[in-house]
């Protein structure tokens, strides 16, 4: 079949070489998350370390506990450490040792290795490589070789943060508050080696000592230990725990965990997408490649597993068929109890046009790359659903925001309006959901522009990439009908009560009352040609292609959308211009595509492109793939494919609404407050901000609550869009 829009052999060959991100497996991150019973609500979470056969074990104020299906519950396998007051629990060689008030010992090897310690109110316990053992309480530190004592120190009254073993100075250093200490294996004694400020955690990173502190964390090196360098930009500087993780340096805090790259930035796991809490108590090295990471409310174990886009995508395909279609349209999930997918239900939305329409193009790109069955029979689904949005109101041509069966409508507002408009738009003209004849249904007005130009963008697709030519034609009936509608209604959507629709507006009396700065007046008059020349190609009437002339000649359409992105801005007075509209963006670059390439000659769709190119340079910033490969569609050629790929490898596993903050963080460059609404110098990775649809990447802060899942379509169209411009490989799985 031939490429979307006749994209030319050279342009296609082009992506095949140079702009070919190859599907290889990366490492994808996701959490798996252990609350503590309710029975254990209380209970003061220590510590948690995992052994060589992968047996988790976390350590409470009242003894052991493991991850069990989802819930942190009594480990309960030896009932003599059930009797026990375990202390500490120490990793050494991969094997779990003890620390009660009376014995050091291991079930290891037969239980074999135990010995008595004598010792009174013991706080901690370290094991060197070779089972030499450093016991320390507040007034003494004991050290055993073969179980036997070897070595003792009397301490005044001093609290131990922590122990630990360094292996290449045969040596145990002593944390406390202010000193580190080191006891010497070759020739045992209790040395000061370096003084410091609220020093929480210690660990090794490569030869260095690092020391996390209240306020960040210090880098330490040669004997006696000397201060290197200070690390503050941090993605919290109040330091609980380091880590040393198969070389990765792990950073616990009071506002979650961090990993520090091999490019100085570091990767942030904080809000409950991550972790039960943000109060990091401990950190350790899980089984199959996992960390794991123990706050005070539980375990969460950090998986990092190989997959390919193409994998990924089939994980959200799932997904999104399982739990995310309402009578075909997509669907967010709305939850009853934050978290909880079991208490998930279904409600209408203000664009479920619009968020179907983009999951359909998935479907559609999706079948033009793989001729897969089930594609063609998701996209038809999903088209027969989008057609219904038309065929439920009594307007001719004109698409419901939505339908439900009368009585169950739970959309409360209409384009984010407040409660006091909601109540007068229903005073002067009566209810926002209108039944139909048949009195089973009632349908969604006060259509807006985001959903037009979904049905547009998504029917143009449909009509050049649905196999079968009685639908392909079901769409062109669509793009008609639609286009009629706003032709008869003098460039309006014209509702039930006659009037304009409060956005779906194309009339040059309210296009043109905006000064040039002002985006919808570059915006609509981009969307409304873009429609007439759509149903122009398709149908071949020359009516559209007259009535967009004569928008051109007598209104400056042409002019209006031609104006480069740059031009937009604030104009005082104007409450459309207080801020940029990323969910213009959205419309836009969905628009693009027919904009360029259904121009109706050479020199327009030259002009076009330019205006398009010059609103992509402005958003290239934001890393997003969807721009990128519907610029690709629009002819573009340099498509910034690994930025796109990095977009997608981020992006979430959890598709829950979770509230996240990351107004706190030092490790970010901010920059001044600016038109477009960005806050820092780059765009955060999409795992590490809210969660949000395509037209919000600058939202680094959100309060979600957990209350919904998104739609997975959010990652299922940049892909398939890539896929389909060559952008991605086809998977490759080395064997």
């Amino acid at each position: 079949m031939k490429k979307l829009f006749l994209l030319s052999t050279l342009l296609m060959a082009h992506f095949a070489t140079s702009q070919t991100y190859k599907d290889q497996p990366f490492l994808q991150d996701y959490a798996v998350k252990y609350s503590l019973v309710d029975s254990l609500k209380n209970e003061t979470l220590q510590e948690v370390q995992c052994d060589r056969n992968g047996l988790i074990q976390v350590l409470g104020s009242s003894g052991l506990f493991l991850p069990f299906e989802k819930e942190l519950v009594q480990d309960q396998r030896y009932r003599p450490l059930m009797e026990m007051k375990i202390i500490d629990v120490e990793d050494s060689n991969g094997q779990h040792f003890y620390l009660t008030d009376k014995e050091v010992f291991s079930n290891s090897s037969g239980g074999t290795f135990y010995f008595n310690h004598e010792m009174a109110s013991p706080l901690q316990v370290s094991i060197s490589d070779d089972q030499t053992v450093l016991v320390a309480s507040q007034t003494q530190l004991k050290l055993f070789k073969n179980k036997q004592l070897f070595w003792e120190h009397s301490l005044n009254d001093m609290a131990v943060k922590q122990l630990l073993f360094d292996a290449d100075q045969n040596r145990f250093l002593f944390l406390t508050k202010t000193t580190i200490y080191q006891v010497s294996l070759a020739n045992p004694g209790f040395d000061r080696i370096f003084s410091g400020e609220a020093m929480q955690a210690m660990a090794f990173d490569g030869t260095q000592l690092v020391v996390g502190t209240s306020n960040g964390v210090l880098k330490l090196s040669g004997n006696p230990l000397k201060q290197e360098e200070v690390l503050t930009n941090l993605p919290h500087n109040q330091i609980t725990v380091l880590k040393n993780v198969k070389g990765e340096l792990w950073c616990g805090s009071s506002k979650g965990a961090f990993k520090l790259k091999s490019d100085g930035k570091f990767d942030y796991y904080a809000s409950k997408r991550w972790l039960i809490d943000d109060a990091v108590v401990d950190i350790a090295e899980g089984p199959d490649n996992s960390v794991l990471i123990l706050t005070r409310k539980g375990l969460s174990q950090i998986e990092f597993k190989p997959m390919t886009l193409a994998e990924k995508a089939v994980y959200f395909q799932k997904i999104q068929r399982e739990r995310h279609l309402r009578y075909g349209l997509t669907a967010n999930l709305s939850l009853r109890e934050p978290g909880n997918l079991a208490t998930g239900y279904y409600k209408d939305s203000d664009n479920d046009g619009l968020w179907t329409s983009m999951y359909l193009a998935g479907e559609l790109f999706r079948y033009a790359v793989t001729k897969s069955e089930d594609a063609k029979l998701n996209a038809y689904d999903a088209f027969a659903a989008m057609e219904r949005l038309t065929d439920i109101t009594p307007m001719h041509g004109f698409p419901a925001r939505s339908y439900e069966r009368d009585g169950y409508e739970l959309g409360f507002h209409a384009n984010g309006f407040s409660k006091e408009w909601y109540d007068k738009q229903i005073k002067q003209n009566g209810r926002i959901w209108r039944l139909t004849e048949d009195e089973k249904w009632r349908w969604k007005s006060t259509t807006s522009s985001d959903e037009s130009c979904g049905h547009f963008f998504v029917y143009a697709l449909f009509a050049e990439l649905a196999p079968d030519k009685e639908w392909r034609d079901r769409a062109v009936h669509q793009i008609k009908i639609q286009t009629d509608h706003i032709m008869e209604n003098d460039w309006y959507l014209v509702d039930w009560n006659g009037e304009p629709t409060a956005w779906g507006r194309w009339n040059p009396k309210y296009v043109n009352k905006f000064p040039i700065n002002v985006g919808d007046r570059r915006l609509n008059s981009t969307l409304i040609l873009a429609f007439l020349q759509t149903a122009y190609h398709f149908t071949k009437d020359e009516k559209y292609k007259k009535a967009a002339r004569k928008l051109i000649k007598k209104h400056g359409y042409d002019e209006n959308a031609n104006r480069p992105a740059t031009i937009i801005g604030y104009v005082e007075g104007e409450d459309l211009s207080s801020g940029w509209n990323h969910s213009d963006d959205e419309m836009y670059f969905l628009t693009i595509p027919a904009f360029v390439n259904y121009s109706f000659d050479a020199e327009q769709k030259a002009k076009h492109f330019e205006t398009v190119k010059s609103h992509w340079e402005i958003e290239r910033s934001e890393k997003n793939p969807l721009w990128n490969y519907l610029f690709a569609l629009s002819g573009g050629t340099n498509i910034d494919f690994e930025e796109s790929a990095w977009w997608l490898r981020e992006f979430p596993m959890d598709l829950m609404d979770w509230s996240v903050d990351n107004s706190h963080r030092k490790d970010l460059t901010t920059i001044e407050p600016n038109f477009r609404g960005q806050t820092y110098s780059e765009v955060l990775p999409p795992d590490e901000r809210p969660l949000h649809f395509h037209n919000g990447a600058y939202r680094n802060n959100g309060k979600g609550g957990g209350n919904r899942e998104y739609a997975p379509y959010i990652y299922l169209l940049p892909y398939w869009a890539g896929r389909y411009v060559e952008a991605i490989s086809a998977p490759e799985v080395k064997n």
